[in-house]
């Protein structure tokens, strides 16, 4: 199912998976020019140039994601601890919002369960559509739950350092060497030990290790027009039409159905304050800027 498709990038080299064998490839001078950059997940067409393999064509893609640089992503899943360090929603909504505007499922995934209760946090999705799985992977608690939706797919999996990312992927990828950071008692997150995202198969699928990450400049890395960003957040997305007026923008308009579901207990709080957040730093973004 998978084939000619790059498995990492580094230092101007990538590496591409051709039938059983990875090889190591340049890209064409074309890609630069044309301000291109290959990431891990594209699918290639490798030809023979001066004796040397180089990547000579990147098919369509899907999506591309800037942060994390891949492409082709079936979903995300956005890796939160219950502790160590204290979940952002702002940072997930974030991620949520940019994977669902990409095309991509965005799957919540919670570690740490025998350090804090999963509850507090998978409540505040209960109503947004988002799967939501606990996960504690020294037992093997909700392993398996991941197991069954890679297969088919190319998943990334993401989050703030020292959630558990790597030990997860450590979990689901027995066999590969992944580091996994140490937390700092002073900032309350791990430094940062993922360099390059990294592609590798399992479940019939194949799963992105990506470089994890303190903030997300979404005005940069993945900008959603204010327009926009209503239907990257599917309980606000279902009620799209059911205003009073044409082009509501869900924050304060008199008959807006959003709000109205908000009152009514249909949309958690903290996902509406996470709308607004980015629809105020949205509105504030100018075309030409982008």
């Amino acid at each position: 199912m998978f084939d000619n498709y790059i498995v990492k990038g580094v230092g101007g080299f990538y590496y591409v998976k051709m039938g059983d064998a990875v090889v190591e490839c340049r890209a064409r001078g074309i890609f630069r020019k044309r301000r291109i950059t290959p990431v891990a997940g594209d699918v290639v067409r490798v030809e023979t140039e001066g004796g040397a393999p180089v990547i000579a064509e990147i098919l369509p893609r899907k999506n591309v994601f800037v942060r994390p640089p891949v492409a082709n992503v079936d979903q995300m899943f956005l890796v939160a601890s219950t502790v160590q360090p204290s979940p952002s929603t702002l940072v997930l909504d974030k991620l949520s919002a940019i994977a669902v505007n990409g095309g991509a499922q965005p799957v919540l995934v919670i570690t740490k369960t025998d350090l804090g209760d999963p509850r507090v946090l998978a409540d505040c999705y209960a109503r947004s559509g988002l799967p939501v799985l606990c996960v504690n992977a020294a037992t093997g608690e909700g392993l398996e739950a991941i197991r069954a939706r890679l297969t088919g797919k190319l998943s990334v999996f993401c989050g703030n350092s020292g959630v558990g990312k790597s030990t997860l992927l450590g979990a689901l990828l027995p066999g590969q060497t992944l580091e996994t950071g140490e937390i700092s008692p002073k900032l309350g997150r791990g430094r940062h030990t993922t360099r390059e995202v990294t592609l590798y198969e399992t479940d019939g699928g194949l799963v992105a290790d990506t470089p994890g990450f303190a903030s997300l400049d979404m005005e940069r890395a993945a900008y959603i027009p204010k327009e926009n960003l209503q239907f990257a957040f599917p309980e606000i997305a279902r009620h799209f039409g059911h205003c009073r007026f044409t082009g509501c923008s869900h924050t304060a308009e008199i008959g807006c159905a959003v709000r109205a579901a908000l009152e009514a207990g249909e949309i958690d709080p903290t996902r509406y304050e996470s709308y607004t957040a980015l629809y105020d730093q949205a509105k504030d973004v100018k075309e030409w800027e982008m």
